[in-house]
């Protein structure tokens, strides 16, 4: 079993491929999202682009992700979408929720963090970057597209994982032998599928499986951003934008994503597990 990424060991293991989605992989890289969006304007079928190592990657609110060659799994897929971005408002939970059931159904029971964070044990095991842009393209090709990154520790690195002040995890222990090929081209056709199924009917089929796996689903939160408080409550769900519906007890909140953390309330007695 190979422990490098083999573009044609993907592909080979991917349905998507079979079927339109081209498959790359780069030794090195500053992030592999910024890679796809400069190509945009060239790009004319889904791509999926991966790094054996990637130097500069970045999560929400321009944070840096951390990643180790061999023990990290770095990626982005390039989609296109018909109509306009306004089509697109919770997308990033639409992905969460396809990248954890396909990381479920390998044995590893990973759960949500709203808006975008994977976590394993009430730790941070990956993040997702969605990000849009829109070209100009003859009247044949796609306008607007989509670059997704995901990032995920595939195996515990503790040189990786020093630079994270909270609790990070891993799918494997250090030293695990774990097929990377074969988790990407899993995980590449749950994105592919959930893709499809968004375009055409937008964030509604995902809503219920998004809460099933929601890690702090009918707790009490706290909303902070860069260290202010601006909301507490029980968390409800979310609706039909993507927004995170809270209790206050003086009816609910809607908190649309952004530069946001969510942290269980210290009251509680719980572990933070927020990764921001």
């Amino acid at each position: 079993m190979p422990s490098y990424l083999d573009a044609q060991r993907i592909a080979s293991l991917c349905a998507a491929a079979r079927h339109g989605l081209a498959v790359e992989v780069v030794a090195t890289t500053g992030s592999t999202n910024a890679d796809l969006r400069q190509r945009a304007e060239q790009l004319r079928t889904p791509v999926l682009l991966a790094a054996a190592q990637q130097t500069a990657g970045r999560g929400r609110a321009g944070r840096s992700w951390l990643s180790a060659p061999d023990d990290s799994l770095c990626f982005s897929l390039a989609w296109h979408f018909s109509g306009s971005v306004a089509r697109l408002a919770g997308l990033p939970l639409a992905v969460g929720v396809a990248l954890a059931e396909a990381l479920r159904s390998r044995g590893h029971p990973v759960t949500l963090k709203w808006p975008n964070d994977l976590l394993l044990d009430s730790a941070k095991l990956g993040g997702i970057l969605v990000e849009t842009v829109a070209v100009r393209a003859p009247p044949d090709a796609p306008a607007l597209w989509v670059v997704i990154g995901v990032g995920i520790n595939v195996r515990a690195n503790c040189e990786r994982d020093a630079g994270v002040a909270a609790p990070v995890a891993a799918l494997a222990a250090s030293g695990e032998v774990m097929d990377r090929n074969a988790l990407l081209a899993a995980l590449a056709d749950a994105l592919v599928a959930a893709l499809s199924l968004f375009d055409a009917q937008g964030l509604a089929p995902f809503i219920d499986r998004w809460q099933r796996w929601h890690a702090y689903a009918g707790l009490p939160v706290m909303i902070v951003e860069q260290g202010r408080l601006l909301h507490e409550g029980i968390v409800r769900g979310i609706d039909g934008y993507g927004c995170l519906q809270l209790d206050t007890g003086c009816g609910l909140v809607s908190v649309a994503a952004g530069d946001l953390s969510l942290r269980p309330q210290a009251a509680m007695g719980m572990r933070d597990a927020a990764t921001s």
